[in-house]
């Protein structure tokens, strides 16, 4: 059972990690746009989710590859 949470965690972890990839494209989409308030409203939270995705998607590839390897 440990490994199949770990195999989950790693499978989330590449989610996560395209998502803030993906996040990424998105913005450097956005930033083609006139410069108005709520472009950089978007951008700014836009970088936000990138730094939170990156840290949890490292977390749980962390956790995840811990569950994985064999026991000794």
């Amino acid at each position: 059972m440990d490994r199949l949470f770990g195999i989950f965690q790693l499978l989330f972890a590449g989610v996560f990690a395209a998502t803030a990839i993906g996040t990424l494209i998105n913005m450097a989409f956005i930033a083609t746009r006139p410069e108005t308030i709520s472009v950089v409203n978007v951008i700014i939270g836009q970088t936000l989710m990138i730094v939170c995705l990156l840290a949890l998607s490292r977390i749980l590839f962390k956790k995840g590859t811990v569950r994985i390897r064999p026991k000794e």
